[in-house]
């Protein structure tokens, strides 16, 4: 319902958008990608009118809603639900049951329905304004990072109500997850252009990087025959019997045209130091107890864990119960109130706290931030640390006060990469990041030596790292000895069990439950012949595509190969004066040089069809091997 034609802006003297062209179509939910800076919430103000474009134009039909998350509070009316209720259309303003089953969804008890909006945090004053714009039902939301704001079990109920969603959605987040469970098309903003394809985020990468290796394979080859020619047209032009051919060849190679080689995109690449642990436990809380005012009720309350060597321990649950009070008591910012926490005397530590900025000095650089974690780090240590966390040059010299959220987070990161350790705790290190620099991070933690203990709501993150839980939840802390998916399928979230099925009655959506695997697949056998099936599906589709891929491929280079030999006897016929054998490679040539863009074009193809049909198959098998 929305056309962006032939557009193009700047930001400053940096160009966001070269010419592009994007269509939102009804029912269409599409996931907004890039690099943070590369201009995704300058799209939404675009959309929205709050900023022209420098040339093209946004069309948008008449009496067409957009509904956008606003992260400024202005709220006028005396509790939440009457705040709630200004979002409601005209023809439904006196159905305040909606407001209060989304209110409701978002993590807002009835107690809370009725206190007044200044008396709740900053995070759950955005989670009102994102109940405003839910219940609004307009045409086509926008949303900008709405789960940075939300805890696991409200952001649970989002992705289940955006699932039921009947108008157009477009999603910025940095939770690939979140991203690839509601949306229907991902646009990714990438080299100026906005790119869009119906699938998921790992569909759109595959698909730019095989037609980036493609053209740069083809740059390379139209180089190796521009030189050939440059050669032919230096060594002959001074003949005059072969004035012809060289004459065809100066056209040939005007005709070629100059095109570069890709500009390298940096990307966050870093590693934790880790240092080697040798005793058995690193840290041992036993029967601890918490609370900010020094008496019941308690935040945490008679709670033991023990962490030992390589542990990947996540702590989940709702916001305010408790999570980063945990982490803080890990870290010695906060003493317990009664049990222990025996802290091994040889452990280093490296903390990721919440709020960040309160960590980092304003007026210090960059390179100031590196070198203050760490005595022994020199300058060019540091330039090199800021180097990985893309400040690359004058970059490094920026004061903290300029930088972004995202970029105040990879300074953070670079702070504990600094410093060696053997315990990482992170506080929702996720936040402010784009979706490359939050797989740069799982990278790292998975090859991380020492343990982890993290706060997240990311669930791609716990579905790949935790091995324990920690769990805040009905109202008091548990260790979940086992995975995420594990807890999911056993246990589950209090909240999700309220209508007795696992499901939400949330304004008209339903959520899809988590499939009871064991109740299908109840013993091994079927277990095994379940796998055998899908196997041999895979192979019987995989395999003739994996054939066609290894033709186009020895195609390609048979026909490369015979080019570069065809050059080499036009060359020597031309010497010769041999016409006929100068007439025959040339013609030949002409035509391997028609079927060679032919042939890269089918791969590509053919590629991109082949590793998404792998990444399925993948899926399945994992679905069932965690029975």
């Amino acid at each position: 319902m929305i056309h962006i034609v032939n557009l193009t802006k700047y930001f400053g003297n940096q160009m966001l958008y070269d010419n592009v062209t994007l269509g939102i179509n009804p029912r269409e939910k599409i996931g907004l990608v890039g690099r943070n800076g590369h201009g995704k919430t300058t799209l939404f103000n675009l959309i929205l009118g709050k900023t022209e474009p420098d040339s093209g134009e946004i069309s948008i039909p008449n009496g067409y809603r957009i509904g956008h998350l606003e992260q400024h509070m202005n709220f006028t009316q005396d509790t939440v639900l009457k705040e709630a209720c200004l979002g409601l259309r005209e023809e439904n303003k006196y159905d305040t049951w909606k407001a209060e089953k989304i209110l409701s969804g978002l993590g807002f008890s009835q107690d809370d329905m009725h206190r007044p909006c200044s008396s709740f945090s900053g995070g759950y004053q955005i989670r009102l304004n994102l109940a405003k714009v839910l219940v609004s039902e307009p045409d086509l939301l926008l949303l900008d990072e709405p789960n940075n704001y939300l805890d696991i079990v409200a952001s649970r109920w989002l992705i289940s109500f955006l699932n039921t969603w009947q108008g157009e959605l477009i999603l910025i987040t940095h939770d690939r997850g979140f991203m690839d469970s509601v949306t229907t098309h991902t646009a990714g903003i990438h080299r100026k252009k906005i790119k869009k394809i119906k699938g998921n985020t790992e569909k759109l990468y595959q698909q730019i990087q095989t037609e980036e290796e493609v053209y740069e394979k083809t740059l390379v080859n139209e180089e190796n025959k521009k030189r050939q020619l440059e050669i032919f047209i230096a060594r002959f032009k001074a003949k005059a019997r072969l004035a012809s051919q060289v004459q065809s060849k100066v056209k040939a190679l005007e005709k070629m045209g100059e095109k570069e080689h890709l500009e390298r995109i940096e990307t966050l690449n870093f590693s934790f130091n880790s240092v080697p642990f040798v005793s058995t436990y690193m840290l041992n809380a036993e029967e601890i107890a918490f609370s900010y005012t020094g008496q019941e009720p308690w935040l945490i309350n008679r709670f033991s864990l023990a962490t030992g060597k390589k542990e990947r321990i996540c702590v989940i649950g709702k916001n305010g119960k408790g999570k980063s009070t945990l982490l803080k008591l890990f870290a010695n910012e906060l003493t317990t109130l009664s049990g222990t926490i025996k802290f091994n005397p040889a452990l280093k530590t490296g903390y990721f706290g919440q709020p960040n900025i309160l960590r980092l000095t304003p007026s210090s650089t960059v390179l100031d931030e590196i070198m203050m974690s760490n005595p022994a780090c020199n300058l060019q240590t540091a330039r090199n640390i800021a180097g990985m966390f893309m400040f690359k040059g004058d970059d490094a010299l920026k004061p903290v006060s300029v930088l972004s959220g995202g970029e105040k987070n990879r300074v953070m990161m670079a702070k504990i990469v600094v410093t060696p350790c053997q315990l990482l705790l992170l506080d929702e290190p996720t936040n402010h990041l784009d979706m490359d620099s939050c797989d740069a991070l799982l990278d790292a933690i998975d090859e991380f030596e020492g343990s982890v203990i993290m706060v997240t709501h990311d669930e791609n993150f716990l579905k790949r790292i935790a091995r324990r839980l920690v769990i805040f939840d009905k109202e008091k802390i548990t260790l979940y000895e086992g995975g995420y998916q594990d807890f999911l399928e056993n246990i589950g979230w209090e909240d999700e069990k309220n209508t007795g099925d696992g499901s939400y009655e949330d304004a008209g959506s339903s959520r899809q439950k988590e499939p009871d695997l064991s109740n299908t697949f109840h013993n091994k056998k079927t277990y095994r012949k379940l796998k055998a099936e899908i196997m041999k599906e895979r192979d019987d589709v995989l395999r003739p595509l994996k054939t066609e891929i290894n033709r186009l491929e020895k195609a390609i280079s048979v026909m490369e190969r015979e080019i570069q030999a065809n050059d080499e006897i036009l060359i020597k016929a031309s010497t010769e004066g041999d016409g006929p054998k100068i007439a025959e490679s040339s013609k030949r040539n002409s035509k391997l040089r028609q079927e060679i863009p032919l042939s890269y074009d089918a791969l590509c193809k053919i590629t991109t069809e082949y590793e998404t049909l792998q990444k399925e198959f993948e899926a399945r098998l994992s679905a069932i091997q965690s029975i």
